[in-house]
């Protein structure tokens, strides 16, 4: 767009452009009185040198081309003051700004000022030359600012097809009026001139686009530059292994934390003999063709773990993603990490928690021998008892063996009840044996309410003793559960014998204990051991399950620290709560299988 000077001047109102009274654009039109005046034959040669003139400013000044033709006008028509009115671009009104001016009124006129220009107005809105004689008489508020006009001729202005403007020349006196030939070189020269404006608008596009790509070019490469310096920063800072492939299985260069990595040197690499295909042992080989076909396809290879043989020839585990450069599909880098410390770190953290499994079954294997210790009475006498029925029965037997005649049928029903004080003897011997046993944990599937009735059975005796009554509301229907047997019926069994000494201490009232079963809304089986003992203060129910944390004089504090963790093993969780009667519930939730 060709630049125009502002100054400041007067501005006219649109409403002021035509004031009341004033002369009808046809009773002041004079346009076919062009045609009338003498026919004067044309000036070729005059109008050649102004086309010249303008060809010669549009290679000179072409930004001045506009201000050119207004004074090529002002010499050719021999008026008094000659320019260009413009429309803005600002809004659709009858808004004009002059980039030239030439003559008389290029004294009293500011160029580049926007103003509502009512001659200008009206050749836009008829499209076609008009010729004005005292225009004044028109728009008066001319008459405060410039010269009196004689005649004003003015030729619509077009550029690309449209009409955006005028070209006009003014005469302030009598001395010579404007005719045809006038009119026909200033149209000859407005297209000349509407040609070349197009022209320098062009360019000037046209390099205002060249600036904006070279300005981004220049961007672009100074990105590129800081780019590239920060990628070769990461190299060198050895932080991880990185290296350039290709395809074929070269490494074409390589970082020195790639090359410590994989045990070599640079004088390796520069000789070619490291390729990454060779130290890649056999096993991995799959895993990386099916990155490289990631690479072909996507140009790019996700990090998986894989293995390099070290120049000494141990195995280095690693992990290794990699891409394709755009110009070269078949080259790119891989990044590599040296995973020895964490896979070291691993094997020690898997070392630790098998120790840690061990002392854990240590702990209940020795907490199980403790409680059975601890019951040892009670089980001495669950085992004495059908031992003494079953020698009883078999006594009755051999008498009715030995009578005359011998009567075989009450000898048969003797054995038989010997033999089931036999089974009953040696099924508390298996109970006491499955839980003195030192054996690794079983994921078996088990019944919880089956499990629960065989610890009940074995501590009768202590349930018996200490005066306790005991009542079981066990759900039927619970799905089954995957746990080992032992582990679980220990926990039933502490849970239990927790319960029977907390209850020994309440010298009034019954003992009741209430252990229950139900399913649980997370799905899982709900086991609850109530009793109505002293119970808990807060602090204990906070505290309960932490090792070595007991309310028993003389107790170790570890029963229920290795329930929790045999539960929690389990996949569940254990609690306890204080209920609003005398005593304590403890719960546990074991997921199903």
């Amino acid at each position: 767009m060709i630049e125009t000077t502002q100054s400041t001047n007067y501005f006219f109102p649109v409403e002021a452009s035509i004031p009341p009274g004033a002369v009808s654009l046809e009773a002041i039109l004079c346009t076919e009185e062009l045609r009338r005046r003498a026919w004067r034959p044309p000036d070729h040669e005059k109008e050649n040198r102004a086309l010249v003139a303008l060809a010669r400013a549009l290679v000179e000044s072409p930004f001045n081309i506009l201000q050119t033709l207004a004074e090529i006008i002002l010499d050719v028509t021999q008026c008094d003051s000659s320019g260009l009115s413009l429309l803005t671009k600002d809004d659709g009104g009858k808004r004009f700004y002059w980039p030239a001016i030439a003559g008389e009124w290029k004294r009293h006129i500011g160029r580049g000022t926007p103003r509502d220009f009512g001659p200008c107005g009206d050749v836009l809105d008829q499209n076609r030359t008009l010729l004005f004689r005292h225009f004044e008489r028109r728009y008066p508020y001319f008459i405060p600012i410039t010269p009196a006009a004689e005649e004003c001729l003015l030729v619509p202005f077009y550029i690309g097809g449209k009409a955006v403007g005028t070209i006009w020349a003014i005469t302030h006196g009598d001395r010579r009026k404007f005719d045809s030939e006038d009119e026909r070189i200033m149209n000859t020269l407005g297209q000349f001139a509407s040609v070349a404006y197009q022209t320098v608008e062009s360019i000037e596009d046209l390099k205002l686009q060249i600036a904006a790509r070279e300005q981004a070019e220049t961007a672009l490469r100074a990105l590129a530059s800081g780019l590239e310096a920060k990628i070769r920063h990461l190299v060198n800072a050895n932080i991880i292994g990185i290296f350039i492939w290709s395809f074929d299985g070269r490494i074409i260069d390589a970082n020195d934390a790639f090359l410590r990595i994989v045990g070599y040197g640079r004088d390796d690499l520069v000789s070619g003999r490291l390729l990454w295909k060779e130290l890649t042992p056999a096993e991995w080989r799959n895993a990386d063709e099916q990155r490289v076909r990631e690479l072909e396809t996507t140009g790019t290879a996700q990090p998986y773990e894989k293995e390099y043989f070290h120049k000494n020839g141990d195995r280095v585990p690693v992990l290794v993603g990699g891409a394709t450069f755009e110009k070269k599909s078949d080259e790119g880098v891989a990044f590599v990490l040296d995973l020895t410390d964490r896979k070291r770190a691993e094997a020690a953290i898997r070392e630790s928690e098998r120790r840690y499994s061990e002392v854990q079954n240590e702990l209940a294997h020795a907490n199980r021998v403790a409680t059975m210790g601890q019951l040892s009475a009670s089980i001495a006498h669950e085992v004495i008892q059908p031992i003494a029925a079953t020698v009883n029965y078999a006594q009755v037997a051999l008498r009715f063996l030995n009578a005359q005649p011998p009567n075989l049928e009450e000898a048969r029903q003797a054995l038989g009840a010997t033999v089931k004080q036999g089974n009953r003897a040696t099924d508390v011997l298996e109970r006491i044996r499955a839980l003195i046993k030192k054996a690794p944990p079983r994921k078996d599937t088990l019944e919880i309410n089956g499990a629960i009735l065989e610890v009940i059975a074995l501590t009768r005796g202590e349930i018996s003793k200490n005066r306790v009554s005991v009542q079981t509301q066990l759900a039927e229907g619970l799905p089954l559960i995957q746990g080992d047997r032992v582990q679980l019926q220990q926990v039933i069994l502490n849970l239990i014998i927790n319960a029977v000494e907390a209850m020994s201490a309440v010298s009034e009232g019954a003992r009741e204990l209430l252990i229950s079963t139900g399913k649980d809304a997370s799905g899982g089986v709900l086991v609850a051991v109530r009793d109505s003992g002293p119970g808990l203060n807060p602090e204990s129910v906070a505290r309960l399950f932490d090792a070595f944390y007991t309310t028993k004089p003389g107790g170790m504090g570890m029963g229920l620290s290795i329930c929790r963790s045999i539960v929690e093993a389990h996949g569940g969780r254990i609690w306890a709560s204080v209920t609003a009667a005398p005593g304590t519930v403890l719960q546990c939730i074991l997921p199903v299988g």
